[in-house]
């Protein structure tokens, strides 16, 4: 059984998340603007406001990642598991997908693949098995306990993402989500072969 969600104590998480501890204190990083003045003393030909947009871009995916990871291992699972969970909930009911459909939708070799499956199949939230109408094929479903999995992670992912965008109004949300969406766009056509990752690293 998941245990129900408190939206108030994770909210509490995410005050603490953003409080500097002893090693972010001591952290390196420098600032956005400290860094873009450093491109352009070494790179002249720097367009600021464009750098300044990639480089925010980069460091909120990777403090997102990293908060979405706090989150599902609170669940007793990865980011890496989660993504399963998500691409067989995106196919809809009854929830069911080919390991090699999961490699591509995933961005993963089948070996890490089969690893991953493994793993989760272990732990209750999917199964696999034979499919009746051909033998040779395998069918990875998910399991309930595994959609509640997943929706308890939706939960959670709600809060923190309500958090983020808590100072932008409806109207700017709805710009800036229509710009990310040509970005991605743009990237998607010049990159078409890049949904994935460049290596497994799971």
């Amino acid at each position: 059984m998941t245990k129900n969600f408190n939206a108030n104590g994770f909210r509490v998480i995410l005050r603490r998340m953003s409080e500097p501890s002893d090693a972010a204190a001591g952290a390196t990083e420098p600032s956005l603007e400290e860094q873009i003045a450093a491109y352009q003393r070494e790179f002249q030909d720097l367009d600021p406001q464009v750098e300044k947009v990639v480089s925010a871009l980069q460091r909120l995916n990777r403090r997102m990642n990293v908060a979405y990871g706090r989150q599902t291992a609170t669940l007793g699972m990865s980011n890496a598991e989660w993504e399963v969970l998500k691409a067989l909930v995106v196919s809809g009911a009854p929830y069911r997908l080919g390991p090699g459909e999961l490699a591509k939708r995933l961005g993963l070799t089948p070996a890490a693949m089969t690893h991953r499956i493994d793993r989760m199949a272990s732990d209750g939230l999917v199964t696999r098995e034979r499919d009746e109408n051909n033998r040779v094929r395998v069918i990875v479903e998910l399991t309930h306990e595994g959609r509640e999995k997943w929706l308890e992670a939706m939960r959670m992912a709600s809060v923190f993402e309500e958090e983020l965008l808590q100072d932008l109004s409806g109207d700017e949300r709805h710009i800036l989500g229509d710009a990310l969406t040509r970005l991605l766009r743009r990237v998607e056509d010049a990159q078409p072969d890049a949904d994935g990752r460049l290596s497994d690293l799971d």
